[in-house]
């Protein structure tokens, strides 16, 4: 293998570069700390995927060095890259005189530095800083946002509708069935060719899918805003399959009754054949149908045909003030000291699910949990501050209904159990009726199970205070309905501590830094930087462009560091976030 280490920081040799590249870059660029971050990580997971034979191509280092100082000023285009290795002296500085090319970067890019590479070349850099004394690895600061994916806006494929005409489908292929068992019957084809009768075939979801759909109609006569249909079906269920026995065995009818099948301008076609096509078109639709559901998998409901792994998202910049959805991917960071530890990225519309990989990341990677974790609202669920409490973890996760519980509406609720007695043998409300427990109610949601207490009041007769104590109480429907609370013991001690923690003196600073750093991050990135679409489609390649550029803005924080520019937020106490 060529000794890439000596060539690019100029090892084993005694020399004076005094060259025109040097000369021009001052000796504060940050150019320099990244080579010099450069020259202490490990290559050699990178320069593994390179053969000792054949031709010496551009020095793997220096190419990924460029990457990263590209990604430290905000340069992701590859021409402008290519352009600023001919006409920027840090850059042709950096690239010791060579001029590598556009092809050059996509082949290292896509070929060579794999997202196991980059991983292991970021946390390289990450312990480092531990080293140094800049991060602590105890404490993490978590937000995510959504960028917009590179991909066509109108090229959607929604589980609701697929799940609409694909009811429409099953009726048409239901009456091919019967077509099929009537042609064979009333010509006894069935005696004549020993065939049988074929029933159609059981799909589990679909009876939801069908309520759904008249439910809608209904509404849609009273201009009321349409239920989503997003079901999921056993695709698997349904296989083509039993569409190609039954043209199979049309054909043995065809064979022995001398029907041919024509085509062409002119020529009429038989019954049998019309048959035999129809159930060609529905399998391939069938199939269809079954590959945008194996897409989709069980947690999306949408995806775009020019990106598969986007998932169409509401995003806040949106002008025309219609609610538009766009294909994107949510990002993920983890934040300590303004350093991005963790990177992650995902196709969940929402932030609850990638709280838990993200601390398996540190777990991987770092070797240990950190001590103490601070996001916003959005991260709050009995799942997330469960695992936190399991693995020991200090929550400083605001709450969803935070702002709520700050008005008097939320206090004075008298149809809120929180706002009850708790008595012995269940709860007293504001007209001091007693409610009683009737069961534990389990629930299951994507892997999840959740244990409810179920109370209820026997008899809430001639209550003045029901319009108050009912959620929109109808006089006409919920006169003789009585109270009934559900209690989650679990969730709600949850809830407790952490509010508790997020409203302490540290809590407070916790709050203060997470909303300056995380999402101070996130607005250098889009205002600054121009970072508001992905370059590259799928999952893995984006991962990779979102990972190189946290990689640059992480030497940028640490150039800045030793520069005296910026200093370690110490936060005003005094002030409640």
């Amino acid at each position: 293998m060529h000794n890439y280490y000596n060539d690019f920081f100029e090892l084993g040799q005694l020399r004076i570069n005094y060259n025109l590249y040097q000369i021009g870059v001052p000796s504060d660029d940050s150019v320099h700390i990244v080579k010099r971050v450069m020259k202490e990580l490990d290559f050699s997971s990178l320069l593994n995927q390179y053969s000792r034979l054949g031709r010496k191509g551009y020095n793997p280092i220096m190419l990924f060095s460029i990457l990263v100082y590209s990604a430290l000023r905000g340069v992701r285009a590859v021409d402008r890259i290519v352009e600023l290795c001919t006409r920027d002296l840090a850059y042709i500085w950096l690239a010791q005189g060579e001029r590598p090319q556009r092809d050059a970067f996509y082949d290292f890019i896509n070929n060579k530095l794999t997202n196991e590479i980059l991983k292991d070349l970021h946390y390289q850099f990450i312990r480092k800083l531990e080293k140094e004394g800049f991060v602590s690895l105890k404490a993490l600061f978590i937000d995510g946002t959504k960028i917009e994916a590179n991909a066509n806006r109108y090229t959607f494929v929604w589980r609701g509708s697929l799940n609409y005409h694909l009811v429409g489908l099953l009726d048409a292929i239901e009456n091919s069935y019967n077509d099929y068992n009537t042609l064979i019957t009333e010509n006894a084809y069935d005696v004549k060719y020993t065939l049988s009768t074929m029933n159609m075939f059981i799909i589990e979801g679909m009876e939801k899918v069908r309520e759904v759909i008249q439910k809608n109609r209904l509404r849609k006569v009273n201009d009321k805003k349409k239920l989503s249909n997003n079901a999921l079906i056993e695709i698997d269920n349904m296989s083509p399959l039993e569409m190609l026995k039954i043209q199979a065995k049309l054909m043995v009818i065809a064979k022995g009754e001398g029907i041919a099948f024509v085509d062409g301008k002119g020529q009429r076609k038989s019954d049998l054949q019309k048959l035999y096509e129809r159930f060609e078109v529905f399998g391939e639709r069938l199939m269809r149908y079954k590959t945008s559901f194996k897409i989709m998998r069980s947690d999306r409901n949408s995806y775009s045909k020019t990106d598969l792994e986007a998932t169409f998202m509401r995003m806040k910049d949106d002008h025309m003030m219609n609610g538009q959805l766009k294909p994107a991917y949510n990002v993920q960071i983890a934040v300590e000291n303004y350093f991005v530890v963790h990177s992650y990225v995902s196709a969940d519309r929402t932030d609850y699910n990638p709280l838990i990989p993200v601390l398996e990341m540190h777990q991987e990677h770092l070797g240990h949990y950190p001590n103490e974790v601070t996001a916003d609202s959005g991260y709050s669920s009995e799942k997330n501050l469960l695992f936190l409490q399991q693995k020991g973890i200090e929550s400083f996760i605001k709450l969803q209904e935070h702002e709520r519980m700050k008005k008097r509406a939320y206090k004075g609720g008298i149809g809120k159990y929180r706002n009850m007695t708790k008595v012995d043998s269940g709860y007293l409300c504001a007209n001091n009726r007693l409610i009683t427990f009737d069961k534990t109610q389990v629930s299951h949601s994507k892997g999840y199970t959740q244990t409810h207490q179920v109370y209820s009041c026997k008899d809430c007769s001639n209550c003045e205070l029901k319009p108050k104590c009912l959620y929109k109480y109808d006089e006409n429907k919920h006169r003789a309905k009585n109270k009934v609370i559900k209690v989650n013991e679990c969730w709600d001690g949850l809830k407790e501590k952490s509010y508790n923690n997020i409203h302490s003196d540290k809590g407070i600073l916790n709050r203060q830094i997470r909303s300056i750093q995380t999402e101070g991050f996130f607005g250098d990135m889009k205002a600054n930087d121009n970072f508001r679409q992905f370059n590259h489609r799928s999952q893995d390649k984006v991962l990779k462009e979102f990972m190189l550029f946290a990689f640059g803005k992480n030497i940028d924080k640490y150039h800045k560091f030793l520069m005296g520019k910026i200093k370690r937020f110490e936060g005003k106490i005094d002030q409640a976030a």
